[in-house]
């Protein structure tokens, strides 16, 4: 299973972006066009409905040794034995924890629990998510996006704080697309995340690979 640290492309099996598609087709697509982490967001789903979905998709990421992320449902990344779970500020601070290890209290599992990675949107957010033990950051939203309409971009700059500053695997995230990802390699991240400019592509495995063709070159 491909570890974090050596994890540049971080793609989404977004229900928000299915356009009809299976999400294991989706999925079979990410893995095809070289993503290294996969995460499954479904932001109106139970967790009975993530649970079938990852179900699902969970044996195709396995199978290529791609780690599967787990949005916000703690049990049905449990359920299924995901690598990760991704937690935004508001569900983990907010919601009571202030270590990785508290969002596992009183859950037993046979098989380890998932790695926790966290949101951040500001330097002060990214140290406490760091010193909670997280391993991994989401740095953004670096531009304006439609996925989250409501938050304000950090822009380039906190990139390049995040670069200077952050020591744990980091990927800027937030209206990434080819037409400025050089731009955002530049400020200093050298992890990104795309959502909808890999997922509205016609040939998801084709665009995936022209980030990875990029991405390369940074490494």
């Amino acid at each position: 299973m491909k570890q974090i640290q050596d994890c540049h492309l971080y793609t989404f099996i977004d229900g928000a972006y299915l356009n009809g598609r299976q999400p294991e087709d989706v999925a079979r697509a990410l893995v095809d066009g070289g993503s290294d982490i996969i995460q499954l967001r479904m932001k109106n789903a139970s967790a009975e409905e993530m649970i079938h979905v990852a179900e699902r998709v969970h044996p195709i990421t396995q199978a290529a040794g791609v780690p599967l992320v787990i949005n916000d449902h703690i049990d049905a990344a449990l359920a299924v034995g995901s690598e990760y779970i991704h937690l935004g500020q508001e569900d983990f601070f907010d919601g009571g924890y202030h270590t990785v290890q508290d969002v596992f209290q009183g859950k037993t599992v046979s098989n380890g629990y998932p790695h926790v990675g966290l949101s951040s949107h500001a330097p002060a957010q990214a140290l406490r998510a760091v010193e909670a033990g997280a391993v991994y950051l989401g740095v953004g939203p670096v531009f304006a996006t439609r996925t989250k309409p409501q938050a304000v971009p950090v822009t380039l700059e906190y990139v390049r704080w995040a670069s200077e500053n952050i020591r744990i695997p980091w990927f800027a995230i937030g209206s990434v697309n080819l037409s400025n990802l050089e731009q955002v390699m530049e400020a200093g991240a050298r992890r990104v995340c795309a959502v909808s400019d890999i997922l509205n592509a016609p040939d998801i495995a084709g665009r995936c690979r022209e980030y990875k063709k990029i991405l390369s070159h940074f490494e």
